[in-house]
């Protein structure tokens, strides 16, 4: 990477080693910053639902760090997604783009992408998480739960929906979530059903199951959706969510029993609220969130990783274009990204209505409707407004 450029306000922490730290951290040693990323988990999440990129925007930034063609090496290559019924019999079937994108990946095969472009000239701290953030006159004094305090320029929250810079910096988690009435849980499983390329669905009032193939039809994913109020559970506690999600989904049909069963010994188990983050601002002094800690658009949305993806590359430009003046870099990165970010959103919202109807009039005339999908005129244009969104920013060459 080129690091021949100095600024001032160099040494950066970034909260989070998913996909906007990481690739976070990839722009910011290129405009010749010093970034350093800490997670939480003790190791990279492997495992995980899939994300897709569409547009001119999403795949500009992937083409411009390298990655692209590396992430079509190992994209999904997902076909349709079928509808069924208790039986397992086909009812409908969904397009591929209306999921896919342009390009589709495992969440955890991008951020190994991601982590493998960036390890060499970027220190990563696994296991530990910020305690306290203090700024002074001369930066943001930091501590952590294991490792020594340290002395950060900038602090990055790209630590997520429940992100623990936003909490420390900004205030508690219920003054920005916005939760859309679903939980959603996924983990891999075997693909009994020899699934080829493809995906089933089935649906319940208030309820979805679905499994896709993976990692060239070697594996599959199971995931659930289902409606309800705000739960209070404990995020780190795995089976307590696993007893949740199993009496959530007991009785239902189709494949779902074994499933529940082959969840008991799932190891990358994911349960979370679907969720939106609002916030009116994405930055107080040193301190400034990326990605879904600021502008979370929920996995309905099929925005998020993109979203993420393009935010990390234009904070960065815009560090390096005020020459490392944090005050004048955040201010237009969030000129630059706000109605971006609330269109993403906006994809999102109202998805859940359809995709977990809640009563069975409600379900029948959506099956109704995707039976019907394949056959009328109008059938592209879901999927090319989705695009259209994802495409609409206009990218600066920071370089």
């Amino acid at each position: 990477m080129d690091t021949t450029e100095r600024h001032t306000n160099a040494n950066i922490l970034i909260s989070g080693a998913s996909v906007a730290g990481p690739a976070l951290a990839y722009w910011l040693r290129r405009h010749g910053f010093t970034p350093t990323v800490v997670e939480r988990a003790p190791a990279l999440r492997d495992g995980g639902y899939a994300v897709d990129f569409r547009g001119e925007a999403h795949l500009t930034v992937l083409e411009r760090m390298g990655i692209l063609d590396e992430i079509k090496r190992v994209a999904t290559n997902m076909g349709a997604m079928s509808y069924v019924n208790e039986d397992g019999r086909q009812i409908a079937s969904m397009p591929a783009d209306l999921f896919s994108g342009d390009v589709e990946i495992l969440r955890g095969d991008l951020a190994r992408i991601l982590y493998d472009a960036t390890r060499d000239d970027v220190e990563y701290i696994f296991d530990d998480s910020i305690t306290s953030i203090s700024e002074t006159a001369y930066g943001v004094d930091v501590t952590f739960e294991r490792g020594a305090p340290r002395r950060f320029d900038l602090v990055v929250g790209a630590d997520g929906l429940h992100s623990n810079v936003r909490a420390l910096a900004f205030g508690p988690e219920s003054r920005f979530v916005k939760d859309l009435g679903l939980y959603c849980a996924i983990f891999t499983t075997a693909n009994h059903l020899g699934l080829d390329y493809a995906g089933h669905a089935y649906g319940t009032p208030g309820k979805l199951v679905a499994m896709y193939s993976a990692r060239k039809n070697t594996e599959a994913k199971a995931l659930f959706y289902f409606g309800s109020p705000s739960l209070a559970y404990d995020r780190r506690d795995v089976a307590q969510q696993k007893k949740i999600l199993a009496e959530a989904f007991a009785g239902v049909g189709w494949e779902t029993p074994r499933l529940l069963r082959d969840m008991r010994d799932a190891s990358d188990f994911y349960f979370d609220s679907v969720s939106q983050v609002h916030m009116d601002r994405w930055s107080t002094g040193r301190v400034v969130l990326l990605g879904d800690a600021a502008y979370c658009a929920s996995p309905l949305s099929g925005m998020g990783t993109g979203l993420a993806i393009v935010a990390a590359y234009v904070l960065a430009g815009e560090l390096a274009e005020a020459g490392g003046d944090h005050r004048t870099a955040f201010a237009r990165y969030e000129e630059a990204m706000r109605d971006y970010a609330r269109g993403c959103q906006k994809q999102g919202e109202g998805v859940s209505r359809w995709m977990v109807p809640e009563n069975r009039f409600i379900a029948w005339f959506m099956n109704t409707n995707y039976r019907l999908l394949p056959y009328v005129p109008w059938k592209g244009l879901i999927a090319k407004g989705v695009r259209k969104t994802a495409s609409a920013i206009t990218l600066k060459d920071y370089t």
